[in-house]
């Protein structure tokens, strides 16, 4: 099968946040609240899948408030936080979704990322991913982690499926 050909298989979309949908820089305030910067376009390409019939979860190491609250107003309501152990969740979330991994496309971009990235259809991570990861990725984006990578993944499904102007 060539790689069209699986993107073809994609109905389910799932993203680690910083380093993904963030660029990975934090910017610490004074009473210690951590700073993340999205890109606006991710977010277009995130609610659009979501109206267009497509599951969209996160799984994330961390917790950041203000990019839960980004999130769920995009519409993504399956959103796993302070996940210590990302494979478990992944895997309970297959289960309870009745989903064939081959249809999932997970983007990571650093080490807790590497087991997951292993048991999806096609693994994918920004351009500016950890080299481990970009070594198993099926999918390397040309953008780096929030700066677009997010839109790049999306669009290219959406627009196999002619889906993307919709």
């Amino acid at each position: 099968m060539n790689f069209l050909e699986k993107f073809k298989l994609v109905d389910t979309f799932i993203f680690d946040v910083d380093g993904v949908l963030t660029n990975g820089e934090l910017l610490i305030q004074p009473d210690g609240a951590l700073l993340r910067k999205m890109f606006v376009k991710d977010g277009y390409a995130l609610q659009h899948a979501i109206k267009q019939g497509y599951k969209v979860a996160i799984i994330s190491g961390g917790k950041p408030l203000g990019v839960e609250q980004r999130l769920a107003g995009l519409g993504i309501q399956d959103m796993f936080y302070n996940a210590k152990n990302k494979k478990e969740i992944y895997l309970d979330y297959v289960e309870n979704n009745k989903l064939d991994p081959e249809g999932i496309v997970f983007m990571g971009d650093d080490i807790p990322d590497y087991e997951l990235m292993r048991l999806v259809g096609i693994p994918a991570c920004p351009n500016d991913a950890a080299i481990e990861i970009q070594e198993i990725a099926q999918y390397v984006s040309p953008f780096n982690g929030g700066q677009g990578c997010v839109r790049d993944i999306i669009e290219k499904v959406l627009r196999l499926h002619g889906r993307w102007m919709d």
